[in-house]
């Protein structure tokens, strides 16, 4: 049976230590542990990513704290998998961090000027680029969602100085994109539209939406997930109450619908 480490770790590194110790034991002794593969595990760090992001939304420090834990499980997971195969180990991983964030830093660990965020992020480009990357956009994931991409695309764009000067701009540019998508469904009839053209005039909207979003310091997707939940608990709340009158939504009329949910927005 192995030796389970102490909880009395009381630094950064011996907590450290004590996870690897754990890991090791379990990718000897467990059937579940010992069959996992960098793939089985992918799907499965997503999720414990995205139970994060809820977490940090709802502003739950505690299970901020647990969600964070289980991503580092994963990270140590990986590392383990890779020693594994003589690819790499943790060592290697935490080095190779260490390392990129002191080249990227010039502006901290070397004698590079900067005078504000931007200069920041413009030098990060510029290095990676150096690096070897033929795009700044390289670094964009292409699994990424398309709200998270078109953010960050426009990020990466705006590093390298290919931005709008000016919020006003942007905001041109949206209703530019808004009219081009009204003007494709008032051009005909609704049988005879060009669903194609108008998937794509949407998109131009969304993606000027997303920018103006940029320009003025709001993360979109923080922002629809936002609305995401507060349309989800007025909607149960509805659904409470059909449910305390004996109805179903489907039986009820917008009016009394209506009542209810302007209710829920009190709440």
């Amino acid at each position: 049976m192995p030796l389970i480490p102490p909880s009395f770790a009381t630094t950064p590194a011996t907590a450290f230590e004590r996870l690897l110790a754990i890991m090791n034991d379990l990718r000897a002794n467990c059937p579940w542990d010992m069959k996992q593969t960098m793939e089985s595990l992918r799907h499965l760090t997503i999720e414990e990513t995205y139970e994060l992001s809820d977490a940090i939304l709802e502003g739950d420090m505690q299970e901020i704290k647990k969600e964070i834990g289980d991503i580092m499980l994963h990270l140590v997971f990986y590392a383990k998998i890779g020693s594994e195969s003589g690819d790499f180990n943790i060592t290697d991983v935490l080095n190779g961090i260490c390392d990129k964030l002191i080249h990227r830093h010039p502006h901290i660990y070397s004698d590079v000027e900067v005078s504000s965020e931007e200069d920041v992020k413009r030098n990060w480009e510029q290095l990676k680029l150096k690096e070897g990357n033929k795009s700044v956009l390289e670094g964009v994931p292409a699994s990424l969602p398309a709200l998270v991409k078109a953010s960050r695309i426009q990020e990466k764009a705006r590093g390298v100085g290919f931005d709008w000067e000016e919020k006003t701009q942007v905001w041109d540019k949206v209703e530019e994109e808004m009219r081009e998508f009204r003007d494709e469904f008032n051009a005909a009839g609704t049988e005879t539209i060009d669903k194609e053209k108008a998937e794509g005039e949407f998109g131009d909207l969304l993606f000027s939406l997303i920018n103006y979003a940029r320009f003025i310091d709001i993360n979109p997707e923080n922002a629809l997930e936002k609305t995401n939940k507060k349309f989800i608990k007025r909607f149960q709340y509805l659904e409470s109450k059909a449910k305390e009158n004996g109805k179903q939504l489907r039986d009820m009329t917008l009016a009394e619908m209506d009542q209810f949910w302007n209710e829920a927005k009190k709440i």
